[in-house]
């Protein structure tokens, strides 16, 4: 018979277990932001650029899908997106956002610009670009679009989950190009994602812990 005690620790990592699995298998999108990796002179607009990244549903159900954002108002188009791979297994669909972004696969060049500085590796297919007029069809203040891809099956099956632990511990990462930086005529850096807020990573571990807890008190 179980001690009161242990009864409710084990109910505790159950809840956290509970919690964080519920967050990583719905819809609900976890953000993420960008560090410029190359030091061409111009304005750091880091701040104005996320991915949103969720789980798909309806058509897109059992893949992963990455929104990617530019909050402005400093003038800029991210116009070439790039991912060094973790848990992917081939890019599915581009979801254009407003009128004015379209973006097509894969991105010339192939490479994120000045990735080599922090061992950014594109990984082949998984980019995309956007169309001629290059900086107009890009994503610029206040617009956006949307990446989906399906993921690895072998040797295991890999999740939205995995998806999240793979941005955080960096197998999985993701770089942009952005131009016109200041306007038409503006300069061009790179950017790649930071690891994810402190706070979402607790919650993760919370729920792992929780998941071996209850693994163990099985056994």
């Amino acid at each position: 018979m179980l001690k009161r005690g242990k009864i409710k620790s084990l109910s505790v990592m159950l809840c956290a277990a509970l919690l964080v699995l519920g967050m990583v298998s719905s819809a609900s999108a976890i953000p993420y932001y960008f560090y410029k990796i190359t030091n061409n002179g111009n304005t750091n607009v880091a701040s104005q650029l996320s991915v949103d990244v969720f789980a798909g549903t309806g058509d897109y159900a059992g893949q992963v899908g990455f929104t990617f954002s530019n909050a402005g108002p400093f003038g800029s188009s991210i116009t070439d997106i790039y991912f060094d791979d973790g848990t992917l297994l081939a890019l599915s669909t581009i979801v254009n956002g407003p009128t004015g972004v379209s973006f097509v696969t894969p991105a010339t060049p192939p490479d994120l610009p000045g990735g080599e500085t922090v061992g950014f590796e594109t990984t082949k297919g998984f980019s995309a670009n956007s169309s001629t007029p290059i900086t107009a069809n890009g994503v610029n203040p206040g617009e956006y679009v949307s990446i989906y891809f399906t993921l690895q099956t072998t040797p295991t099956i890999k999740t939205y989950a995995d998806t999240l632990a793979a941005l955080a511990d960096g197998s999985l990462r993701i770089g942009l190009h952005v131009q016109a930086i200041g306007g038409s005529e503006g300069g061009s850096d790179s950017y790649v994602n930071l690891v994810p807020e402190p706070y979402t990573l607790l919650l993760l571990g919370l729920g792992l812990v929780g998941v071996a807890g209850v693994r163990r008190f099985r056994k």
